[in-house]
């Protein structure tokens, strides 16, 4: 019997801050109410950069333009047995637009304070929600051609 291929779950993350607020969303997973960055899976065909770009106008309804990558993490959620590579981005965001619908799932925007991220553990989407933001808040950044595709 052939074992089945492995496969880790890409995803993007955009960390938007302004005035010391962060951009998250709350979002309806089964478990119930989650926060987490605007956040998704990249697609078949896209790049990174479009990826995160795409992600973030559809669950905040914010346009994205990524300056820095911040940092790259792996989780394996044990629990489901499914591995993720987190490619997490900061960089500024316009708007939000008027017609622009949130993704199914997304009940809000909210933009929190570090500590208010930290206080709201419990309920990540994510184990690396606030430490995508502690990094920034640490001058985390690599330059975006350290990206590359063909």
């Amino acid at each position: 019997m052939a074992t089945p291929r492995w496969k880790p779950h890409v995803t993007v993350a955009g960390i938007i801050e302004a005035d010391g607020r962060f951009l998250l969303v709350e979002e309806r997973a089964a478990d119930g109410l989650r926060i987490n960055q605007p956040a998704g899976h990249l697609e078949d065909g896209e790049t990174l950069l479009e990826a995160v770009a795409r992600e973030v106008l559809e669950e905040s309804a914010c346009r994205f333009v990524p300056d820095w990558l911040t940092g790259i993490y792996q989780w394996r959620d044990v629990a489901n047995e499914r591995t993720f590579m987190r490619f997490a981005f900061c960089g500024r965001a316009t708007g939000p637009l008027p017609a622009q619908r949130l993704d199914a799932g997304i009940e809000r925007t909210l933009w929190m304070t570090r500590d208010e991220v930290a206080a709201a553990a419990d309920r990540f989407r994510s184990p690396w929600v606030l430490v995508c933001i502690d990094d920034y808040l640490s001058g985390w950044r690599m330059p975006l051609d350290s990206i590359r595709s063909l």
